[in-house]
């Protein structure tokens, strides 16, 4: 009996450094990328002048100012880069995993919809509602006004997102199996009645201020990074990220299909609402922190499934780490494309993914596979 057992473990500890090699050059791409970045941008430093800056060893008023421009700026935005771009992507390769399906990106499905609904209703409605309830003779403490503006926004944006992701779950449902092109077209819906949505609430309520914020925030930025909504921000995605990681084998058996991942023991419905509640509120936190940032979990999951393949033990974990270097590679080119100013990064990862997106389209057609059903 022990020697099958032996032989299993000699066949699988090849594949098992393979993938550790991938995942370790993965990582050392995304430090090489990080460090670019803490170089890059209206103000140009020098390798050394960065080192410099991270340690805060030199005196003078050019070491000064390149310490608060790294250490306060750009270190802030390098690290709520590289939490992004893992979130999207591992929220891209779950929902890819459970509906098997290459299209199933948070904002093609809804999700995002959701978040923005929930970011703009904190943005424009709750301060409505602080004025109306605050009167001349009582208006809420500093202390209740702080933590409200400083949890009103995430707190909506995962709520909706959650929400609005259930009720596309629901609606997609046949026979009590997701339905693949009912969920892509009430994606379509969704988004469409949540541009309304928004729309009419920056129409009615928003002030010219809120408006031109509202709108610039909607195109996705990572410019309004600080050490308080990264820290914010790694409180929330870094546990959801360990958590995603545990459902690898889970939605190994979901690629062969539901039915098979039952047999194999796998709580189906248990893994379903914990997938969907995961890539729920990773969208809705990274929305409401950096606005809506599309075709990152689409473009990055299919990349690695395309070159390492669908295992999901080296898919999610390559999914965070080359998602992270996407977007930060974005990043570094929406603040010097146009220097001094500055690209908003959800127009860029558009302007790559949309064209992708048609290209899978186009390959799936050539091919004659379907990719919604």
């Amino acid at each position: 009996m022990s020697k099958p057992s032996s032989s299993r473990a000699r066949q699988s500890s090849p594949r098992s450094k393979h993938q550790k090699l991938i995942l370790v050059g993965l990582a050392l791409l995304l430090l090489f990328v990080a460090a670019w970045s803490l170089t890059s941008g209206a103000v140009e430093t020098t390798a050394s002048e960065t080192l410099s800056a991270m340690r805060g060893s030199d005196d003078g008023a050019q070491a000064k100012m390149f310490e608060v421009v790294v250490r306060e700026i750009r270190m802030p935005r390098v690290a709520a880069g590289i939490l992004v771009g893992a979130a999207l992507s591992i929220a891209g390769a779950l929902l890819q995993g459970l509906f098997r399906n290459p299209l199933a990106d948070p904002a093609l499905i809804g999700v995002s919809s959701g978040a923005a609904i929930g970011g703009v209703t904190a943005l424009i409605l709750v301060p409505m509602g602080i004025a109306a309830v605050a009167t001349s003779s009582w208006s809420p403490p500093d202390s209740v006004l702080h933590y409200i503006n400083l949890f009103a926004l995430p707190v909506c944006a995962m709520g909706c997102a959650i929400a609005l992701t259930f009720a596309i779950y629901r609606i997609s449902l046949v026979g009590g199996r997701i339905h693949v092109p009912a969920m892509l077209l009430t994606g379509i819906a969704v988004n469409a009645i949540g541009g309304a949505v928004v729309g009419l609430m920056l129409t009615v309520f928003a002030t010219d201020d809120q408006m031109r914020s509202v709108t610039f925030w909607m195109l996705g930025s990572l410019s309004g990074s600080n050490w308080t909504s990264t820290g914010l921000l790694a409180l929330i995605i870094i546990p959801c990220l360990i958590l995603a990681l545990r459902y690898d084998k889970s939605l190994n058996s979901f690629l062969l299909g539901e039915s098979e991942a039952f047999h194999l023991g796998v709580d189906v419905n248990r893994v379903r609402k914990a997938v969907i509640i995961l890539s729920a509120l990773i969208v809705g936190v990274t929305v409401a922190f950096c606005g809506i940032i599309g075709f990152v979990g689409l473009v990055v999951p299919h990349m690695i499934r395309t070159l390492f393949g669908p295992d999901h033990r080296l898919l999610l974990p390559a999914s965070a780490l080359f998602g992270g270097t996407i977007l930060l590679a974005a990043d570094v080119f929406a603040r010097t494309a146009v220097s001094p100013a500055e690209l908003q990064i959800g127009i860029l990862t558009s302007l790559l993914g949309g064209p992708f997106f048609l290209a899978l389209l186009l390959s799936s057609r050539k091919s004659g596979a379907s990719l919604v059903g």
